[in-house]
């Protein structure tokens, strides 16, 4: 019908086949050719029934997500809906791959859906902060009923082919490497058995929920949901095809994606959305840049991080030599990784063999010649610059030509670990975040020397591993931690002037992070980094660290804890903060939520901004790609970058500006922040 829908027929059967690489999503092109391929074989009296189908590796796979914002063309997805729905013969959707958002909202307007084994169905709109719009929330109830429907729309999560037939989705499931020819046999049948035209839209057997299964869900999902607007959004949908008429349910639905599609939050989304896509590229590495064979990974460290590092690998199949200095500590680590896997097996992710076959990838010693043909080494022992250097000249004796070594440093400067080398260009930083085998962020620090087939084997991997990889440059901390001790150093400062750790915490959880800067010191233990021999005594911690309040592990620190380590206010920590700004000469006073949010926030955007303005950070989008996925940001305000063009940057100037007048030289607004808020733009504006 055009250069991406054709029409073909096989005996009675119309087959409309979608071709529009790489996933065939819903462009104008493709709604528009399926839309007048279903009208003229549903004209055609040759014709008895339809197969839509798709070529290459998949379903349709979703809306064409570049066209959001933008003027429409063709043939709107709703109508697209209705032609399938109101055709006179029955249509059939054959799906392989994946079946999301508006390409499963498509099958769900057809009569029938056969599916391959390893399909996957689902409605992920939640994701970009948006509901499905084109009756999946109204039809996908009518299937599956109101509870799992629930699960699928909020959560965005797919489902199997098994599942989604055993709960009505799916009406078949056929053949792995021949659905073409099982959907229009089923089809055939169809013919043969004179089956009725099943309206998806006319179906209400399954829409008897009580409303309670409304409210229990919101509040088991509470914590989940928090801060998103989108979930009670799709929440609503749903109950409005309970108790609403399909067209008005409809109509509902319609109403709410075009109110989400323009707020705040999903524009967010939706910007995370590309912006993760964005970090995997860089300039002067394209894409094609050769990439050494990784075959097996080196762990020097079998300590939380090393441990959590290794598990990576050997996920994905990669064997792992492990290194530790003593047996103690060897043993320790591996049954640490032995007892993470066990407790997946025990929540049903993987199987006991799973666990064994895993943990037979792993080869200990104590011998770090036996590094000596690992194709990637990641040392990860304690951060400190001296221990590291000594590392690195130790094994570049060792590694073999080729190998790549990589650094875990937090903070450290990769160019004087690299110089203890001979092979500078070989060597790379791998900052994983703890813990290593759960959080989603590598930042992948590119050395002075650091060879371009190195950094894209490095990205490649973070891919492998199932990690989004953000290429930074050196300088201390990086990107994350560079922003985060801003942060850290007002949050610190506040609660001498007058505001309480509590309150600190409270107003950035409310934020949307999942906790504040003291709960997460008191989680991670006060103590790290710190010495009774070198403590003064001159901040909270250090005096909280010296009577033995380490934070939840001695069951106080900053906050008091209970036998199931639930915090609360403090007196002790509370007394420490008056006497010590007392001490100090420090007058007390009220400060409000507004001000601790934005002494805790617009310093990591300007700290940002001289990231970028040094070009340590490619853009500003892997900024805040390294702060959602290795911080906690909330997905739904875009990172901090994203949020500073939000609150708008001449706003976050002048408050800069405020409190260098009444704080200093700590709030010095950035030459970049100054020029892009004269010039009325945006970091999103930054080429």
């Amino acid at each position: 019908m055009n250069e991406v829908v054709d029409l073909a027929t096989e005996g009675r059967v119309a087959v409309v086949t979608v071709n529009s690489p790489p996933v065939n999503a819903l462009s104008a092109n493709v709604r528009t050719g399926i839309a007048e391929a279903v009208q003229k074989a549903g004209a055609d009296p040759a014709v008895t029934a339809v197969v839509i189908h798709c070529a290459g590796r998949t379903f349709i796979a979703g809306a064409d997500i570049t066209e959001f914002g933008k003027p429409p063309k063709g043939v709107p997805l709703n109508e697209v809906n209705a032609i399938l729905e109101a055709c006179p013969k029955p249509v059939v959707a054959a799906i392989h791959g994946t079946a999301l958002g508006g390409g499963l909202e498509l099958a769900l307007s057809c009569h029938y859906r056969v599916a391959v084994p390893s399909a996957k169905l689902g409605l992920p709109e939640v994701k970009l902060g948006l509901v499905p719009g084109a009756g999946g929330t109204q039809r996908l109830p009518r299937l599956v009923g109101v509870e799992r429907a629930l699960e699928v729309i909020a959560f965005g999560e797919p489902m199997k082919a098994a599942e989604a037939a055993s709960h009505g989705l799916v009406d078949a499931v056929v053949g792995e490497g021949s659905l073409k020819a099982d959907a229009v046999a089923f089809a055939e049948k169809l013919i043969a058995d004179a089956a009725p035209l099943k309206k998806v839209r006319d179906r209400a057997d399954k829409l008897g929920a009580d409303p309670a299964v409304f409210a229990a869900f919101r509040k088991a999902n509470a914590r989940r949901f928090r801060g998103f607007e989108a979930p009670e959004a799709c929440i609503q949908c749903v109950e409005a095809a309970v108790s609403m008429p399909f067209d008005e349910g409809l109509k509902f639905e319609r109403d709410t994606i075009m109110r989400l599609m323009v707020g705040t939050q999903s524009l967010a989304q939706r910007y995370v959305f590309f912006a993760e896509r964005q970090a995997a590229k860089i300039p002067d590495v394209p894409e094609g840049t050769p990439t050494r064979t990784i075959a097996k990974v080196g762990i020097i460290g079998a300590g939380t991080m090393g441990g959590g590092i290794a598990m990576n690998f050997v996920n994905v199949g990669i064997p792992v030599t492990i290194v530790e200095t003593k047996q103690e500590a060897l043993d320790r680590g591996l049954s640490v990784i032995r007892k993470n896997y066990e407790n997946t097996a025990k929540r049903g992710r993987l199987s006991m063999a799973d666990v064994e076959t895993r943990m037979g990838r792993f080869t200990p010693t104590l011998d770090l010649s036996a590094l000596a043909d690992c194709d990637l080494v990641v040392e990860a022992v304690f951060e400190n610059m001296e221990i590291k250097k000594e590392v690195f000249g130790k094994l570049d004796a060792i590694a073999k030509p080729g190998a790549i070594l990589a650094t875990n440093t937090s903070y450290l400067d990769v160019d004087q670990i690299a110089a203890m080398t001979k092979r500078p260009e070989d060597v790379i930083g791998m900052h994983f975040f703890s813990p290593a085998n759960v959080m989603r962020l590598l930042e992948v620090v590119r050395g002075e020397k650091t060879a371009k087939d190195v950094i894209a084997t490095a990205m490649g991997l973070a891919k492998t591993i199932g990690k989004v990889g953000v290429l930074v440059g050196v300088c201390h901390g990086f990107v994350g931690n560079r922003m985060l001790a801003q942060r850290q150093r007002e949050a610190n400062k506040l609660i001498l002037e007058g505001a309480m750790p509590w309150d600190v915490d409270r107003v950035l959880y409310d934020f949307g992070l999942p906790m504040g800067p003291f709960a997460m010191s008191d989680l991670a233990g006060l103590d790290i980094g710190w010495s009774r021999e070198t403590s003064k005594g001159e901040t909270p911690r250090e005096i909280l660290c010296e009577m033995d309040r380490r934070g939840q592990k001695t069951g106080a620190g900053f906050y008091d804890y209970d036998e199931n380590r639930v915090a609360k206010p403090s007196p002790v920590t509370e007394k420490i903060i008056l006497d010590l700004a007392a001490k100090k000469g420090i007058n007390r006073r009220q400060i409000s939520d507004e001000e601790i949010l934005q002494r805790c926030i617009y310093p990591m955007i300007n700290e940002g901004a001289k990231i970028l303005e040094e070009g340590k950070a490619i853009r500003a989008s892997d900024i805040d790609i390294v702060w959602i996925n290795g911080y906690g940001w909330p997905v739904y305000r875009g990172g901090p970058m994203f949020y500073g063009d939000t609150v708008g940057l001449p706003e976050v100037l002048k408050v800069m500006k405020e409190f260098e007048g009444r704080h200093g030289a700590d709030f010095k607004p950035s030459a970049l922040l100054e020029k892009l808020a004269a010039e009325g733009k945006g970091f999103k504006d930054l080429k």
